[in-house]
């Protein structure tokens, strides 16, 4: 008896001076929407759009107010989210399936260069977040758009277990409803919401996989055109529009394209909620499995929201332009990121894309190889609240936007962007503390700054190794005039027609409402 007490003490001895057991590893949410805007969300405009679910991440969360892409388009953003890399050094600098050097030449006699070849698809000498964190004993999971390259370059061959609906095309190809013509995802009951199905296979990997670490990449085709919605949302978000009092017109001319001015688009609204209840469906079962204070969640975008161009979808004001644009609304994005046990907060340090790589190995305690160099940095110190070290963003499209972007490079540091135009030789100035729409030109004004922001951001791009531009001989100002006069006479009144058909009272686009763009 006596000897089984004295056991019985010493286990209990034993028990209370054992070291801790390590903390567990977080797992890694990250949200990806495509082609949304900085003001498309309720947080930062709840004027028009709802978005409740992401409304409370931004709640609970960092939100960063300059939260920029890594480019204005979403194939080398995306690969620059994966990297930790310029979009330059990785060497996807448009999105892939876009015409350059003569093929484009030949085609687009209106514009003065040739737009330089780059990689069509991500390299596989990358090691990728996902590879990264697999590597560390993490369960790895992809769903939704991929378009970093065609069969041989799908997420699975990047590092991720599973893959739901990832591969060549980068827009819904089916649309927002089953069927949805993707070869890696099963079609469901027709009429099922793409962005709900995508977020029901992450709620559903979260749930098998609770007891190991994961990495969960759940990557929208939403809010990329062709914009549909339910007639449900359509009526919802139409009688807010009036609501709010329409505007006499939508649109007004930007440098090549017409571009929208107002956020009054219904169909886009509706679109925007439908992916915000798709978020909700992963944030709950978060909680319902116990994961909640144990996931770091990421909310972003790949690029600033469309306002010229394909869907003509919202208005990026106060910021000018739009995806394709080098202007701030081409690349300001929603920036957020939930640490359990991190006070939330807004702050407003310059943060990119491929600061993702290196701030989620961080704090996940992930040793990033020697051999892979990132150029993003690590923001988990800013998280934590405090001051970030000065540095320079340089982004490089010398692409022409769909949009009506230009060729451009483009570097911020501190309050100050300074843009150069690859078919022209100069370059703008904006002092965005003041000037945030970018109307300002200072490079005239404050010409010695201009030239030496000019001199950092060539040194950067030098370093990178960047490509060029070359001029097109097939240019004809004839055909730029021509297509010009199209623009302004036929395109603009178009749209402003389009605009309030969408806003009819007896708008039907079709019997079911499942294809319900507007935009041809």
């Amino acid at each position: 008896m006596k000897a089984s007490i004295f056991l019985f003490f010493l286990v209990v001895l034993f028990s209370c001076n054992k070291p801790e057991n390590k903390k567990e590893k977080p797992n890694v949410l990250l949200i990806l929407a495509d082609d949304l805007g900085a003001f498309d969300l309720s947080y930062a405009n709840d004027a028009f759009y709802e978005s409740h679910n992401i409304d409370k991440l931004a709640k609970e969360g960092v939100v960063f107010t300059n939260g920029y892409a890594a480019a204005q388009v979403c194939s080398p953003s995306r690969a620059s989210i994966l990297t930790g890399k310029n979009t330059v050094s990785h060497g996807i600098t448009d999105w892939i399936g876009a015409q350059t050097g003569e093929k484009w030449g030949k085609k687009h006699t209106y514009t003065k260069v040739l737009p330089p070849k780059y990689k069509r698809q991500l390299d596989a000498s990358e090691t990728t977040l996902a590879e990264l964190f697999r590597s560390s004993g993490y369960k790895t999971f992809f769903a939704g758009k991929w378009h970093l390259g065609s069969k041989g370059s799908w997420p699975e061959d990047h590092g991720f277990d599973i893959n739901r609906g990832g591969w060549d095309y980068g827009n819904p190809r089916g649309g927002y409803f089953s069927p949805y013509k993707n070869d890696n995802l099963s079609d469901g009951e027709a009429g099922e919401n793409l962005s709900e199905r995508l977020a029901k296979e992450t709620a559903a990997f979260i749930q098998e996989s609770k007891g190991e670490p994961f990495f969960a990449f759940l990557s929208f085709y939403a809010v990329h055109g062709p914009i549909q919605t339910t007639q449900e949302y359509w009526k919802k978000y139409r009688n807010k529009a009036f609501a709010n009092g329409l505007d006499s017109s939508g649109y007004t001319m930007e440098r090549r394209l017409p571009i929208r001015t107002v956020q009054d688009n219904p169909i886009y609204a509706g679109l925007v909620q439908h992916m915000d209840d798709a978020v909700g469906i992963v944030l709950k079962e978060l909680e319902k499995q116990g994961l909640d204070d144990n996931t770091i969640v990421v909310f972003t975008s790949d690029n600033g929201g469309v306002a010229s161009g394909d869907a003509y979808s919202s208005s990026n004001a106060p910021l000018r332009g739009g995806k394709g644009y080098q202007w701030e609304g081409g690349i300001r994005v929603p920036y957020i990121i939930k640490v359990p046990g991190m006070e939330p907060k807004k702050v407003d340090y310059p943060a990119v894309g491929q600061d993702f790589y290196p701030t989620l190995s961080a704090l996940s305690n992930i040793h990033i190889p020697a051999n892979h160099n990132v150029d993003g940095v690590d923001l988990s110190t800013i998280l934590e609240g405090k001051e970030g070290a000065d540095r320079a963003l340089v982004w490089h499209y010398p692409h022409y936007g769909n949009q009506g972007g230009d060729p451009a490079s483009m570097l911020r540091k501190n309050d100050y962007k300074l843009i150069y135009y690859w078919e022209t030789d100069h370059v703008e100035l904006y002092d965005l503390s003041q000037d945030v729409n970018e109307q300002n030109d200072l490079s005239l004004d404050n010409s010695e700054l201009a030239a030496k922001l000019k001199t950092e951001l060539f040194e950067s791009l030098e370093a990178m190794g960047y490509k060029s531009t070359q001029s097109n001989p097939y240019f004809s100002e004839q055909a730029r005039d021509e297509r010009t006069r199209k623009i302004t006479q036929v395109w603009l009144s178009n749209l402003e027609a389009k605009r309030l058909r969408m806003l009819d009272e007896s708008f039907q686009p079709n019997k079911d409402w499942w294809g319900s763009t507007t935009i041809d």
